[in-house]
Order: structure tokens, then sequence, then C-alpha cells
């Protein structure tokens, strides 16, 4: 018994060794190689996300965005590189496992991710309106899978 929980230690610390290494690499490694994956054209080769940056392409305004931008928190720098990092494991296993849904949803955290940066980005325009509603509910064009097409209420 002893044994089994020293050998599962062995594998847990060779993997923390591995992911350690890995991201020291990321971070620290090539140069340009964070700001790369910081890209729209990154987003958008390993996803299946063609309809959404065809979307963001032809969005108007937020066009000079890029993906992170709206995507990942941008309280400080251990949370915006801790989310990164969630989300882009996450789309790495959803991608190469072929689980990848028909139609992509966001979150509930990263609709609150969103909705954050919203905010941060248009706090003088906002501040007199009902926070209570998510922007894209208003703002329709946002949404990628609707961008282009002005929809009435």
């Amino acid at each position: 018994m002893a044994r089994t929980v020293r050998n599962r230690l062995g594998y847990l610390a060779v993997a923390a060794v591995i992911a350690a290494a890995g991201g020291f690499f990321v971070m620290f490694g090539p140069p340009g190689l964070m700001a790369r994956t910081e890209t729209p054209d990154f987003c958008a080769s390993c996803h299946v996300m063609e309809a959404q940056y065809e979307a963001w392409f032809h969005a108007g305004a937020h066009r000079s965005l890029k993906c992170v931008d709206c995507h990942l928190p941008h309280g400080n720098v251990a949370i915006y590189y801790t989310w990164k990092s969630i989300d882009g494991m996450k789309d790495v296993v959803v991608f190469y496992s072929g689980r990848v849904p028909e139609n992509i949803t966001a979150s509930s955290h990263a609709k609150a991710t969103i909705q954050g940066n919203c905010i941060r980005c248009h706090t003088e325009r906002v501040f007199k309106i009902d926070m209570e509603r998510n922007c894209w509910d208003c703002h329709r064009q946002l949404q990628h899978r609707l961008t282009g097409i002005r929809q009435t209420i």
C-alpha cells in the first residue's frame, strides 16, 4: 500500500516538473511565442472557430481588438495568465479529443468575463444603465454568430 502511494507521488512529481518546464518554456522561451498565442489568427488556427473569426473580422469597431481582450479577465497579470492557461488547455483537450460541440457557447464564467470586459472598456458609457443585463442582449451584433445581421428587438 505504501509503495502504491509512493509510486503515485512519484508520478505526480514528474507531471508537476513537466508542467512547470512547459510553463517556463512558454513564458520565457522563444521570443514572441506568448504574444503569438494572443492573436486572433492563432485562435482561429487551431480551433474550429472559422465562423467566429469571420464574424470578428467583419465586426467593425471591435475588429481592432484581440480575442483575449474580451475573453480573458484583465484584473491582474496572475489571473490573466491563469485563465489563459486554463482556457487554452481546455480548448486543446476538447479539440484533440474530437469533442467540439456543433454550437460553441460561452460558459457562465466566460459570460461574466466578457461582460466585465465590456464594462471595463466602456465604463464612461455604461455607468447609467442597468447592469443586470448582458451587453450582448441589446448589442446583438457583438455575438459572433450574429455579426453583420441587424436584428430588431
